[in-house]
This record gives structure tokens, C-alpha cells and sequence, in this order.
């Protein structure tokens, strides 16, 4: 096994020395606060956002480097399926030292356009970098734990009108300004 998947697994791990208890809490939340706002700005189509929250030199392919590359990268993705919601359901952390940290978040995703929906259990295997006193993330990489096809098909519902009816499509990604405008690129 190695480093970085010992770093990234549910090992307890002592904090780095030379850390204290609070510097240690606090790169816990930073970090926490990394995966929450990615889960964010990926079902807002935000992919400014999502790509502001990796390292500028971020390795996209073994030949290309770079945010503007991530940002392609994402875009052709988010196309192929529109909507995409990512909840977090857990997340364990390694601190390796004051700026550097692995963790593994644990993620259920739902995705699709209206003639296609899919399920998804993901481990993001994530390496992440303090620069300049903002975490990072270095890489994140997205294993499967499996992916179904649903057969009912959420986006193509009639609107819910929340709160008159509890079923049928709800208003968010669509009235999202972020989501909005990554459809009318």
C-alpha cells in the first residue's frame, strides 16, 4: 500500500508534529469546506468555482496542466449531463503536514438530462495543498463504487411548483444564475 492510500484511508493518523490541536481543527474545516463547495458548484454548473478550487498547475492529463484545461476538461462533462447533484456523506481526513493532507470523500450522485438518469457511489481519492494560507485541492480522483441507469427520469417531470405539490421537477439547478449560463455558452 502506499503513502498516499494510507494517507487517504480511515487509518487514524497523530497530527503532524508541530501542529497544535486548533491549527489542526481548522485545516480539517478548510478542507471539509473544499468538498462542500465543490459538491456546490457542481450542481450549480459553477464551474469557475470548481476549478478556483484546485491548485493553478493542476495536473488534467499526463500531458496537460492547468485550470483552463480542468475547466474544458469539466465542461465537456457537464454537457454530456446537465444536471448534476453531489451530497456528501462523509469525509476523513490525513493531515501529512501543515500544507499538505490526504483525504476520501464519500459521495452519492445523481445526474442526467430529461431522456437519461443516472445513479452514482463515488470515493474521491483527493490530495490537497495549503498555498498562501487557502487549501487546495492537488488532484481528486473519482472511483466507482457503481453507477445504475434510473428508469424514472426526474428532469423530465412536470414542475413540482413546491410547496403546492411534493413530487415533479423542482426549480433548482434551472433558476441558478451559474447553471443558467453554462447552458446558454
Amino acid at each position: 500500500m502506499s503513502e498516499q492510500d494510507i494517507a487517504a484511508g480511515p487509518v487514524r493518523r497523530d497530527p503532524p508534529p508541530r501542529l497544535s490541536e486548533l491549527e489542526v481543527l481548522v485545516a480539517h474545516e478548510d478542507i471539509r469546506q473544499l468538498a462542500a463547495r465543490y459538491a456546490l458548484a457542481v450542481s450549480q454548473g459553477d464551474l469557475d468555482t470548481v476549478v478556483d478550487l484546485f491548485v493553478e498547475d493542476v495536473q488534467v492529463t499526463r500531458e496537460v496542466r492547468g485550470r483552463a484545461a480542468l475547466r474544458e476538461f469539466l465542461g465537456a462533462q457537464v454537457d454530456a449531463m446537465p444536471v448534476s447533484i453531489l451530497l456528501v456523506a462523509g469525509h476523513v481526513i490525513n493531515l501529512l503536514d501543515a500544507d499538505h493532507a490526504a483525504g476520501t470523500v464519500s459521495c452519492l450522485c445523481e445526474m442526467g438530462r430529461e431522456d437519461r438518469w443516472v445513479r452514482q457511489a463515488i470515493a474521491y481519492r483527493d490530495r490537497y495543498e495549503r498555498r498562501d494560507g487557502r487549501w487546495y485541492f492537488v488532484d481528486r480522483r473519482h472511483d466507482l463504487y457503481y453507477g445504475v441507469d434510473v428508469p424514472e427520469r426526474p428532469v423530465g417531470q412536470p414542475d413540482a411548483h413546491w410547496p403546492r405539490s411534493i413530487t415533479g421537477r423542482g426549480s433548482v439547478p434551472y433558476r441558478w444564475a451559474t447553471w443558467q449560463a453554462l447552458r446558454n455558452r
